[in-house]
């Protein structure tokens, strides 16, 4: 009952009959995924959650790894729809697989096979055309949801393809293919993600049908901003009017890395003992928290609130694994992030002090590119 608070894709755990064990995870879709092993309900309460959460984490690796490793028995279409494996194993894995096919076209354009990325590109086409043959079939709702999912990563990935041609790259130091999330599967430290020069672990959050933001250039830039943010260990903050999609790239970005985003609306009643706790949790749980509309925080706040930031960040820095916080000695798990959203330029905003604006790297957002999404819309749904 409480496992949505906590996890918000999964409304249960399935408890095995006769025993206290939990055997499978349902998502709030409906979507079902045996765990990769039983786990006893029992104990106390917060040990238990923290027993499931674990499990999921488990549970969705395995899962990842079992996935990529049978991607090239069978045809990929059947591999998408008769293999029962849960939406987001589908998507990590075709990442997987397409990084590192990619990666091999560009060793063959080294190797002076010059129509090695045409010839990917050809493939890339074929195989969003037989998905589009799929989505027009009788589908079950959460069938239809991870096709459209699979097909806004697949379109994107072919317009890379398509770019990289266009700007005839000639290696994988080419800057359009070093902007792209780049999964990759390691033996030791399992699903990897790297962009530009970063690179982080997947944090295997179990994020159930959810769909996807269509991926536009103005997307790629707040990636690469908002990774590198993490990497030089600090806050970020897209800026930028209302409706470009401020909050929901951030929360795309944490789906993609496997880290549960949650979002806090800001007003000019928050204080900074209710922040502090805000961060206290995110530090333990290492989550990202999504501050929308930030400067709405009243000015005396915000000039606390850049020291407990600060503290947390410098925290990081150290590789502490736990530290001070608030007179408490808190835990500190190093996924922990945190982003600010703002609307420049509405009455009763106030205008950041120069500690917080420190510790926050800027990204501007501007309006998307509709003709991109509408494709996809089209192709997809």
């Amino acid at each position: 009952r409480h496992m949505s608070k906590m996890v918000d894709s999964i409304k249960a755990f399935t408890i095995q009959e006769g025993t206290k064990k939990a055997v499978e995870i349902v998502s709030i879709q409906g979507e079902r995924i045996d765990t990769v092993e039983g786990y006893d309900c029992e104990g106390p309460v917060e040990e238990r959650l923290m027993g499931c959460v674990e499990l999921m984490f488990k549970t969705i690796k395995a899962s990842v790894m079992d996935g990529h490793t049978t991607y090239v028995e069978s045809p990929r279409v059947e591999w998408v729809m008769k293999k029962g494996y849960p939406c987001q194993t589908i998507i990590v894995a075709s990442r997987i697989w397409f990084t590192q096919e990619c990666e091999q076209a560009f060793a063959q354009l080294e190797d002076g096979n010059e129509t090695s990325l045409k010839d990917f590109l050809k493939q890339q086409q074929s195989q969003i055309g037989a998905l589009i043959q799929l989505v027009l079939q009788d589908l079950s709702k959460n069938e239809r949801g991870m096709l459209v999912h699979l097909i806004t990563i697949d379109v994107h990935a072919r317009d890379v393809v398509s770019w990289m041609i266009d700007e005839k790259a000639e290696n994988r130091d080419s800057f359009t293919w070093q902007s792209q999330l780049r999964y990759s599967w390691d033996d030791k430290k399992g699903s990897v993600i790297d962009i530009c020069d970063a690179s982080f672990v997947n944090g295997y959050e179990y994020i159930g049908i959810c769909g996807c933001l269509v991926i536009t250039k103005l997307t790629d830039r707040c990636y690469i901003t908002l990774t590198q943010a993490l990497r030089l260990i600090k806050g970020g903050a897209p800026a930028g009017p209302a409706g470009t999609g401020k909050t929901e790239t951030t929360k795309d970005l944490a789906r993609n890395l496997g880290i549960a985003c949650y979002v806090f609306n800001c007003s000019d009643q928050m204080d900074y003992l209710s922040l502090g706790q805000i961060f206290k949790g995110l530090s333990m749980s290492g989550s990202w928290g999504c501050f929308d509309e930030f400067n709405r925080i009243p000015i005396q706040v915000l000039s606390v609130v850049a020291t407990q930031v600060g503290s947390i960040l410098n925290a990081l820095k150290l590789n502490k694994k736990t530290f001070r916080f608030m007179d408490e000695e808190i835990s500190l798990i190093p996924k922990v992030g945190m982003w600010i959203t703002m609307n420049p330029g509405y009455a009763g905003r106030t205008e950041l002090p120069e500690n917080i604006k420190s510790l926050f790297r800027p990204c501007a957002m501007c309006v998307p590119d509709l003709k991109n999404i509408c494709e996809i819309m089209l192709a997809a749904e």
